[in-house]
């Protein structure tokens, strides 16, 4: 029988660096039923019947966030053996008070105090023994950057796993702990002898998802809750405030015992001294586009694109391709068969896959910052601008995680509490550039601007650019009106990543772009090629007299102003709507690509678009739905078909709208275009935007008298 090790811990406390260093490579991700939340299951190493399970970052057990209810769901109802609850040394107070509700479970807890060689060189001194006394389980030190007395935790949480938890922490105190134990007294037969103190606990605060699995009677409610009222008119606070106030005094009490003060308490710590240059108000945004340019110099204009080429030209262009038209040729293959493989298959997935090299190394920075803690300073700074303009920081969040995938960004606006927030969020945080959109933006900066170092992380700017500003004007209508919800955010100190988990997140991110690339991408790129290769009698024709040529003629008027006139263009622009990843693959299919595979995509595409019209593709591409799965999912999350269909046409208004002003004004300024009724159009729309971003905003009477009757 297998030992389930739970890992347990607020953000960036060094969860999952141990995870990673207890795991290594024997661990699986996926999401928890029902959510996009991530999920990480992995074997202890040298142990093939020890799993341990690296729960969602969190700070307490309170229903606030999905991910707070994803953990607290887990652990009440499905209760691992063992919890190994890891806090940060050098925050203690914050930490903590995680630990003190983990502990009302009833499950075994062993707690790991990382980040102690900080708290060394700091000069402060924590007594372990004490803690470990005071809460009632095994307490341990480690570093799970440097991998010290990791194991000693796992092992610990080991010969805990199963034991009875006898005694909790004396956490409360007074008229609390008095109506905490006549509570408990009056739900004993109802809960497991385990929970009994965590049932207890959430009926006082009147938490209503966990006290209806109590099925209480309502003569029984209401007597409980006459002694609750009681208790809150002794205190003078409601019920939830005095649990949380008396957790905070517990763990003061707590502090007071263990931890020692060094003499350094006053001085600047190097975080500190980093964030004074990083977090400036003139230097932060400048130093950020720094950074980025960077990353994407590196990753998409130097070694990545030398990287990218081989793979492209060498790769596939002559190993993989060469070896499948020899094969193919020797068995005396079908002409059908050998245009499915070679330009269908190797054609389209391959020229995908060619963009692998350069996925994984802006994986690879994006890990570096994030786990370096400068992600959260740029979530800091963002903040600062978004609430100039009447946005809410916590909508920077869903953005940082667009940039990896739109999916999980819509999903992560659940931390939104105010619900027109949440909403504008969700119509906005898919304007980032994500992964499938970074290989358009390689592709496009690559082939036609190959010496602009800038245009890539520029691209990053102007959709955060596009975000505050859309974020304006959707501020002063009547739907979305009123002050942004607050934002609260710990910054964690600056550590060197480890490298390991830095590898182990690049290469998970990297996965699901190739997964894709071999499904969606395979698929798409097959279907592609099909309707290019036939007719609608079957026959095997030249590609313009393909079922493709005649669908995309059908449809080229609709992207004729954007430069985008040409059966292969619109065709592209719809294939892109499936993934932003199949622009390439059906690129390639249609360009025919056989062979020197870099090179003919971009000879391909040189042919099909100019640099204006290519420029035009990437905006547009950038600022429509992301993709099919990304579209649904935020149905889904808008939970109105009304609200749904709204989100999508602004987006697509917004695509269209900047790539047509793109097209339109970039050839009447720079490329001697004749001014018309589509420079006309472009001008009206940039007014149009001008008038709904400077306007006044609505008065909030009138905004709520909109609000109410909508609702009613």
């Amino acid at each position: 029988m297998s030992i389930k090790i739970a890992l347990a811990g607020n953000p960036n406390c060094g969860k999952t660096t141990l995870f990673n260093e207890l795991t290594g490579s024997s661990q699986y991700v996926g999401n928890w039923p029902g959510v996009t939340v991530e999920k990480k299951d992995g074997l202890l190493k040298g142990h093939k019947d020890v799993i341990i399970q690296d729960l969602p970052g969190i700070y307490s057990l309170s229903p606030y966030t999905l991910e707070e209810k994803v953990a607290r769901n887990y652990l009440v109802n499905d209760r691992p053996d063992v919890i190994l609850n890891i806090i940060d040394g050098t925050n203690l107070e914050r930490n903590l008070y995680l630990t003190t509700q983990l502990a009302e479970l009833g499950i075994p807890m062993v707690l790991a105090v990382n980040m102690m060689d900080l708290v060394k060189k700091s000069g402060d001194h924590i007594n372990l023994q004490k803690l470990s006394e005071l809460l009632h389980c095994e307490v341990v030190e480690i570093s799970a950057l440097h991998g010290t007395n990791c194991r000693k935790a796992a092992e610990l949480a080991i010969a805990q796993a199963g034991r009875t938890v006898d005694e909790h922490a004396h956490v409360f105190t007074g008229s609390v702990e008095h109506a905490l134990a006549h509570i408990e007294e009056s739900v004993y037969n109802m809960v497991k002898p385990e929970l009994l103190r965590w049932y207890a606990i959430k009926i006082f605060e009147r938490d209503e998802e966990m006290a209806s699995q109590v099925h209480l009677s309502q003569q029984l409610h209401d007597h409980l809750e006459a002694h609750i009222k009681d208790c809150e008119k002794e205190m003078d606070d409601d019920a939830e405030s005095i649990i949380i106030n008396q957790r905070y005094e517990y763990i003061t009490r707590i502090i007071d015992q263990i931890l020692t003060r060094g003499k350094q308490l006053h001085s600047m710590t190097l975080s500190d001294k980093i964030d004074s240059v990083v977090t400036n108000r003139v230097l932060a945004l400048p130093i950020f586009f720094i950074i980025m340019t960077l990353v994407y110099y590196i990753s998409v204009t130097t070694i990545g694109g030398w990287a990218t080429d081989w793979t492209n030209d060498v790769f596939f262009g002559e190993i993989v391709n060469d070896a499948a038209t020899s094969f193919l040729a020797s068995i005396q293959a079908p002409d059908w068969l050998s245009g499915l493989i070679v330009d269908g298959i190797i054609g389209g997935v391959g020229t995908v896959l060619g963009f692998v090299p350069q996925i994984l190394l802006i994986f690879f920075f994006m890990s570096l910052l994030e786990d370096s803690g400068y992600m959260a300073r740029v979530a800091f700074i963002m903040d600062r601008i978004f609430r100039r303009f009447g946005l809410s920081g916590k909508s920077f969040i869903p953005i940082l995680v667009g940039m990896g995938c739109g999916v999980p960004a819509v999903m992560a606006t659940r931390t939104i509490e105010n619900e027109r927030d949440r909403r504008m969020t969700i119509m906005l945080c898919t304007f980032i550039p994500c992964s499938a959109k970074a290989v358009i933006i390689s592709m496009i900066t690559s082939t036609f601007f190959p010496d602009s170092i800038f245009l890539a992380p520029a691209m990053y700017f102007l959709g955060i650019a596009v975000i505050v500003l859309s974020g304006i004007a959707l501020k002063k209508t009547h739907l979305f009106s009123g002050d942004p919800a607050p934002f609260v955010m710990e910054l964690p100190a600056y550590h060197i990543p480890s490298m390991k988990g830095v590898l182990i997140h690049m290469w998970e991110r990297a996965r699901g772009f190739i997964i894709k690339a071999g499904t969606i991408i395979f698929t798409a790129c097959v279907i592609i090629w099909f309707f290019s290769t036939f007719n609608a009698h079957l026959e095997m024709v030249d590609i313009e007299n393909s079922m493709m040529a005649f669908f995309g003629n059908a449809i080229s008027w609709v992207f004729a102003p954007l430069g985008l006139g040409s059966w292969k263009g619109a065709v592209a622009v719809i294939s892109a709507e499936m993934a932003k990843e199949n622009a390439i693959g059906t690129l390639a299919v249609l360009n025919g690509i056989t062979s020197d595979a870099d090179e003919a995509v971009m000879a391909g595409i040189a042919g099909m678009f100019t640099p204006l019209a290519a420029m035009s593709y990437m905006i547009l591409n950038l600022f429509d739905p992301p993709c099919v799965v990304a579209m649904a999912t935020i149905a889904r999350e808008m939970g109105d078909r009304k609200w749904a269909a709204v989100a999508i046409l602004f987006q697509v208004a917004i695509g269209y709208s900047m790539a047509l002003v793109t097209y339109q004004l970039g050839g009447w300024l720079f490329y001697g275009m004749p001014f018309g009724l589509g420079q006309g159009v472009a001008i009206v729309l940039c007014l149009a935007a001008l008038y709904f971003i400077l306007r006044p905003a609505p008065h909030d009477k009138a905004s709520n008298e909109t609000r109410e009757g909508a609702a009613a």
